[in-house]
């Protein structure tokens, strides 16, 4: 009786509290709080995945191994949002010489996929949202070998031991993967390999049902042993290789050989005294940028979180800074992309200038809204801090739910659609060319004050860039944590022209009455809505040695740290 009672006044008073710190200040408004130790600590949408990387920090292993571990292991857990068939960015903060580094491991179009080849399939507007023709090479395990090389203590088989462990034995499918397996897997019942793998019993596992894939762990072990090799050599790319042959795809063994992730500069802003970094191009990072430059010429911090005037400069910085995105990004070995220049201050004052108190419904060049408009928002992003301060700002994506659909035979993952991304309008920098990158929608971010680091991301498509911008406001004007700089309500520009839209209805329904009156189409959606994307976060603090992490409630995730050293 002694112990229901503490328990009921322990909760009587942190909900007493949660109440009036909500009733002060509204932006503060939380519903967990953050994990705090000097020792490691891994964020990621699934908590069994930010578990086995915190297992891996225990091992002695490093941030990046850590990253890898949990990577891997989010491939297992929510197969629809990321896997080893897709795509990998990092950036990398190495506690020791306070530097950078981005690891772009995007994969390719394979050396035969050209216009005039998909022309002669039939495919002459735009490239199939599935199927052989939108696959491109993958590139996430390339991206872990390279992590792991530069950055990792332990071997690929210690990294990828834990994933391999879970597909083995199997998984207690989450809540919020269930939906999403029950909405996007049955489209693919027919597609090859894929039912068998994906479909036990011809259905989606529901959830809390055990789901097994030994397929899959087969396939991570391979890679444990061969690293790179046991995965663009061998059994598994001779798989790949089969069923593209079989589909008629344009994949060949070389094109999985030759391919190599590259080490690149991370590109920057500041931000009331913020630095905030991002990947440069072939990626859309460089328009949270764009939108912070813009939205420092407006005084949000005083106007207040979720004000009328603050929403609209915010979402009208959105579509000047995603004007110029799908205007001038593709990649940039295959064509220029002017990055000072659209990153720049004196752009950013220029562009701040049109923003009048009506919103503008046709700010947008139109030659790629439909391409853009029809990519798909499945992502998964983790953060890793390790005991000493190094972190790994991670994002991986299969593009669409259940990538291509295709499975090729005894592998266990699904194939990505990633060339979706491309346009197939010549002349263009994100023209289909061979052996080039599409525009990519996934974006690790950074950020650094003085002794402060944070690396954080916020998953969910063309969402990404202005839930960046979103979340370093909340830092950086509001001084919000950041647990509550995740949990706060958000905004899309839904498509990329008009003034439509979407806000979660944690703003105030005057705010909202407010901005239709300056001409906003606005549609209210559920707080904590997956469609505004998924976050994680974790920081460091070189004076104190203390690290922190932070999980969106938009999904099952969990911040989980390293464990203690309990024995003396």
């Amino acid at each position: 009786m002694l112990r229901l009672k503490r328990l009921f006044l322990a909760v009587t008073v942190v909900t007493n509290i949660s109440y009036l710190t909500a009733q002060s200040d509204p932006s503060r408004e939380q519903s967990r709080s953050m994990v705090m130790t000097q020792y490691g600590i891994v964020a990621t949408s699934q908590a069994v995945a930010s578990q086995a990387g915190a297992a891996i920090l225990a091992r002695g292993g490093s941030a990046a191994d850590a990253a890898i571990a949990a990577n891997a292991a989010l491939g297992v857990i929510e197969p629809m949002m990321n896997g080893i068939g897709g795509d990998l960015f990092a950036i990398v903060y190495d506690a020791k010489t306070k530097k950078l580094y981005g690891l772009n491991a995007s994969g390719w179009a394979p050396k035969g996929m050209t216009i005039e080849s998909l022309k002669a399939k039939g495919v002459a507007d735009d490239i199939p949202d599935a199927g052989i023709d939108s696959v491109t090479v993958p590139g996430a395990v390339a991206g872990w070998d390279a992590l792991r090389r530069r950055f990792g203590k332990l071997g690929m088989g210690e990294d990828v031991a834990p994933a391999a462990a879970l597909a083995e034995k199997g998984i207690a499918v989450p809540e919020t993967d269930a939906e999403n397996w029950k909405i996007f897997g049955p489209p693919f019942v027919a597609s090859p390999g894929f039912a068998r793998v994906f479909l036990p019993g011809g259905k989606a596992p529901s959830a809390g049902q055990i789901f097994r894939n030994p397929e899959l762990a087969a396939t991570l072990r391979r890679i444990g042993e061969h690293d790179r090799d046991g995965f663009y050599k061998g059994a598994t790319a001779e798989a790949m290789l089969k069923l593209s042959s079989e589909e008629h795809g344009f994949l060949e063994a070389d094109d999985l050989t030759d391919f190599q992730p590259e080490w690149v500069e991370p590109v920057s802003t500041t931000y009331h005294g913020w630095t905030v970094w991002e990947m440069p191009p072939n990626g859309q990072g460089i328009a949270a940028l764009s939108m912070l430059n813009i939205m420092e010429h407006f005084p949000i911090a005083q106007w207040g979180h979720d004000s009328e005037k603050a929403l609209h400069v915010e979402i009208e910085a959105q579509k000047l800074a995603y004007a110029d995105l799908q205007h001038y990004i593709g990649d940039p070995d295959a064509s220029h992309i002017p990055v000072k220049q659209l990153i720049s201050k004196q752009l950013a004052a220029k562009r701040a200038a049109l923003i009048t108190d009506r919103a503008q419904c046709n700010v947008l060049p139109s030659d790629l809204t439909d391409q853009l408009a029809r990519l798909s928002s499945d992502t998964t992003y983790l953060a890793v801090v390790d005991r000493e301060g190094n972190e790994v700002s991670l994002i991986q994506s299969n593009s669409g739910a259940f990538g291509s659909g295709l499975v090729a035979e005894g592998t266990g993952f699904v194939l990505q659609n990633r060339a979706g991304g491309f346009t197939l309008k010549p002349g263009h920098p994100n023209t289909l060319r061979p052996r080039t990158r599409p525009l990519h929608t996934i974006i690790p971010g950074f950020m650094q004050r003085g002794n402060q680091s944070i690396a954080f991301g916020i998953m969910g498509g063309f969402n990404q860039a202005q839930a960046h911008a979103q979340f370093v406001s909340n830092i950086a004007d509001f001084q919000m944590n950041l647990q509550a700089s995740l949990e706060g309500a958000r905004f899309r520009k839904l498509g990329f022209s008009g003034c439509k839209v979407a806000i979660e209805n944690g703003v105030a329904p005057e705010v909202i009455d407010g901005l239709r009156r300056q001409g906003h189409v606005v549609t209210v959606e559920l707080r904590y809505s997956q469609t505004m994307g998924r976050g994680n976060a974790v920081e460091h603090h070189d004076s104190s040695g203390v690290n922190y992490g932070a999980t969106d409630p938009r999904a099952d995730g969990e911040a989980v740290p390293e464990e203690a050293p309990f024995q003396p």
